[in-house]
C-alpha cells in the first residue's frame, strides 16, 4: 500500500516544476492550465521567479498546488498508484485532487482565495512561528501555554513548531533557552494555523460553503483530524485547518496503521519525506519533483 504525500507551503523554490514541464506534456498542459485559471503567468513565476515574488502567500500556494498535481500526474503515467493521500497544510488540497474530491481547477481557485486570506490575515494580526526541537507533544504544548502561543505543526516525533504573536514568540525563545530547549525561529509572514487566522477562516468559509466535494476514490487522511475522512467533513475541516494545529505525525501514524507500506512525495522537496523517516525509519520513501526521480519509482 503506497501513501501519496503532497508538501505545503515552505516547500517552494525558484525553478520547480520546470524539468516536469520541459520533459512531459501533461506537466506543461498542467501548468498552462493553472495559468488559464488565475489569469496570470504562474508558470513563468515557478520558472524564473524572483524568489519574492514566489514566496508571497497568495502565489506560493497555488503554485504548489499546480506544481504538485503536475508531478502526480506524470508520476501516474508512469506506473505510479496510491491507495491513500495527504498532505501538509496547504498540501491537503493537492491530496484532495488526487484522491478525486475536488477538481485541479476548483483546486487553483480555492487555494488563492485561501492564501490571498491567509496573506489578509497575517497583515491585520502579526506574527511568528518557531520550532521546538527534541520535546515530546506534551512537553511543546506545556512550554507553548507558558508562552501564551499555541501548537501549530505536530509534525513528527521531536518537532513541534508554535505559532503566535511576535511578542509571544519571544517569550517562548526565552522559556526554551532557559530550560535548554532547542528552537529557531521561522522566516514565515504570519502566525498560521493559529487563533490568529480566524479573519482568514471566516474570509475562506464562504468560498469552501460553495463547494460540492465528490467521495474520495482513496483514503484521504486529514492532517487536521489525524483520521480518515470522507466527503462529509471535508469543507469544515478545511475552514478548521487555518486556526487548528496540523497533526502530521499522527496523520503518518494512522496511514502506517491502515497498512502503508511505502511512501511518494509529489512536488518539490524532500521534508515530508524526512518526516515520515522520523515517524518510522523503516518506511521506503520516493520524492518525485523532477524527470530523473521517476526511475526511484521502480525501487518501491
Amino acid at each position: 500500500m503506497t501513501l501519496l504525500l503532497f508538501p505545503g507551503q515552505g516547500a517552494q523554490e525558484v525553478g520547480m516544476g520546470l524539468d516536469l514541464a520541459e520533459n512531459f506534456p501533461i506537466a506543461r498542459e498542467t501548468l498552462d492550465e493553472a495559468d488559464d485559471v488565475l489569469g496570470y503567468s504562474l508558470s513563468s513565476i515557478c520558472f524564473e521567479g524572483p524568489a519574492e515574488r514566489l514566496t508571497e502567500t497568495a502565489v506560493c500556494q497555488p503554485a504548489l498546488v499546480a506544481v504538485s498535481v503536475a508531478a502526480w500526474r506524470v508520476a501516474a503515467e508512469h506506473g505510479l498508484t496510491g491507495e491513500i493521500a495527504m498532505g501538509h497544510s496547504l498540501g491537503e488540497y493537492s491530496a484532495l485532487v488526487a484522491a478525486g474530491c475536488l477538481s485541479y481547477g476548483q483546486a487553483l481557485r480555492l487555494v488563492a482565495e485561501r492564501g490571498a486570506a491567509m496573506q489578509e490575515a497575517a497583515e491585520a494580526a502579526p506574527g511568528s512561528m518557531a520550532a521546538l526541537l527534541g520535546l515530546d507533544d506534551d512537553e511543546a504544548t506545556d512550554l507553548c501555554e507558558r508562552a501564551g502561543v499555541w501548537p501549530a505543526n505536530f509534525n513528527c516525533p521531536g518537532q513541534v513548531v508554535a505559532s503566535g504573536s511576535a511578542e509571544g514568540i519571544d517569550r517562548l525563545l526565552e522559556l526554551a533557552k532557559e530550560n535548554g530547549v532547542k528552537v529557531a525561529r521561522l522566516a514565515v509572514s504570519g502566525a498560521f494555523h493559529s487563533p490568529l487566522m480566524e479573519n482568514a477562516a471566516s474570509r475562506l468559509k464562504p468560498t469552501l460553503d460553495a463547494w460540492d466535494p465528490r467521495e474520495p476514490e482513496m483514503t484521504f487522511i486529514s492532517t487536521t483530524s489525524g483520521e480518515s475522512e470522507g466527503a462529509g467533513r471535508l469543507r469544515e475541516l478545511l475552514v478548521a485547518q487555518l486556526t487548528s494545529p496540523v497533526r502530521f505525525s499522527q496523520a503518518v501514524t494512522h496511514a502506517l496503521e491502515l497498512g502503508v507500506e511505502s511512501a511518494v512525495e509529489l512536488g518539490p522537496g524532500r521534508v515530508l519525506s524526512g518526516l515520515v523517516k522520523r515517524v518510522n525509519r523503516r518506511t521506503p520513501t520516493v520524492q518525485v519533483g523532477r524527470s530523473e526521480d521517476l526511475a526511484d519509482l521502480a525501487t518501491l
